[in-house]
C-alpha cells in the first residue's frame, strides 16, 4: 500500500505554482516496540484522563489546553480559538529566498520529508522549480503550516522529486556557550596530534550507512527469540575496563592496535605522521 501523505498544498515560486504532497522520509515503525501489561493478569495497561483534584474521568469533548500563568493559574484555550491563530497560507510553501547549503548549522535540521508533486497537473511546473532550486550548494526557504504550528523549511533537488528539511527556530538552539565555557584550554604535544591523526587516518572511509548496525535492536530481538522458547536469559559478561591511565600511553596503544587496519587512499598532501617520540623525551608545546 502507498504511504499517506504527511501534508498537501501548493509550492510556489513567484509567480509560478504546483500542487504537492509531502511525505516523512524517515520511519522506526520497524524498530521493536512494547506495551505495559499487567504482571499479575496479563492484560495491557490502559491509562485514563483524570482530573487531578476530583480524581474523576474526564471525557475528550470536555478537555481543553491551557497555559500555565502561575502554579494552578491556567488560561483556557479551545480547539476553535486555537483556530483562529492567524497564519496566512496554510496550504501553501512559498519560496522567500536561496541560501547556500553550507551555511545552515546542523544544530536547525529537524525533520526531513519527500516532496513530490501531487497528480498529473502541474508536473512541469514542479520540474521547473525543481530544477531552478537544483543551483549547485543551494537551498529553497520558505514556511509550512502542519501540526498547528508554522514550520520554517529547506528545499532541495533531489533526483526527480525534492526533499525538505524543517528547521528549528533561534530560540530552540540552546547557546553552545552555556556548555563550552568551562572547558579549559588545553596546550597539546604535537607528538600526541600527530599519534591522534595517524589513528584517523587509518580509521578514515566513505559514508555507507548500509554498514550501519543497530546491535541493541539485534540484542532484543535475540532476546524476544529465546524468551519465545522458553531458554534461561543471562546478562552479558562487563567487559575489564583498560589498564592504561596514560594518555600517551593509550594512543600509543591505539596505534599499535590498529596497524592491521585498513587504511585510507594517501591523500594528495597527506603527511606521513612521525613516529612518536620516546617515553624520556621531552614534549613541544603546540602552539
Amino acid at each position: 500500500m502507498a504511504p499517506r501523505a504527511y501534508w498537501k498544498g501548493y509550492l510556489k515560486l513567484s509567480l509560478v505554482s504546483c500542487p504537492i504532497s509531502l511525505f516523512p522520509a524517515t520511519s522506526e515503525r520497524e524498530k521493536i516496540s512494547f506495551h505495559q501489561l499487567n504482571k499479575e493478569t496479563g492484560n495491557r495497561i490502559r491509562y485514563k484522563k483524570i482530573d487531578a483534584d476530583t480524581g474523576d474521568e474526564v471525557d475528550n469533548a470536555d478537555i481543553v489546553k491551557g497555559y500555565e500563568l502561575a502554579k494552578g493559574e491556567y488560561i483556557e484555550l479551545a480547539p476553535e480559538e486555537l483556530e483562529a491563530v492567524a497564519l496566512e497560507g496554510k496550504h501553501v510553501i512559498e519560496i522567500d529566498e536561496f541560501v547556500p547549503r553550507s551555511e545552515i548549522d546542523e544544530l536547525y535540521l529537524r525533520d526531513p520529508y519527500y516532496i513530490v508533486p501531487d497528480g498529473d497537473v502541474g508536473q512541469q511546473a514542479f520540474a521547473v522549480i525543481r530544477e531552478a532550486i537544483r543551483k549547485e550548494g543551494m537551498v529553497a526557504l520558505g514556511k509550512v503550516v502542519f501540526t498547528s504550528r508554522e514550520h520554517i523549511i529547506a528545499l532541495e533537488a533531489r533526483g526527480k522529486g525534492m526533499v525538505g528539511m524543517t528547521l528549528r527556530y533561534p530560540y530552540e538552539v540552546r547557546k553552545e556557550d552555556e556548555y563550552f565555557d568551562t572547558i579549559e584550554y588545553e596546550k597539546i604535544p604535537k607528538d600526541m596530534i600527530d599519534l591522534a591523526l595517524h589513528i584517523v587516518e587509518t580509521k578514515t572511509g566513505h559514508f555507507k550507512p548500509e554498514q550501519f548496525k543497530d546491535e541493541y535492536e539485534d540484542a532484543l530481538k535475540d532476546l524476544l527469540r529465546k524468551k519465545q522458547k522458553g531458554e534461561k536469559i543471562q546478562a552479558p559478561k562487563e567487559r575489564a575496563p583498560s589498564n592504561v591511565i596514560n594518555l600517551m600511553d593509550a594512543l600509543r596503544q591505539s596505534v599499535k592496535s590498529g596497524g592491521s587496519a585498513r587504511r585510507a587512499p594517501a591523500r594528495s598532501g597527506a603527511r606521513t605522521p612521525k613516529k612518536p617520540a620516546r617515553a624520556g623525551a621531552r614534549h613541544k608545546k603546540a602552539g
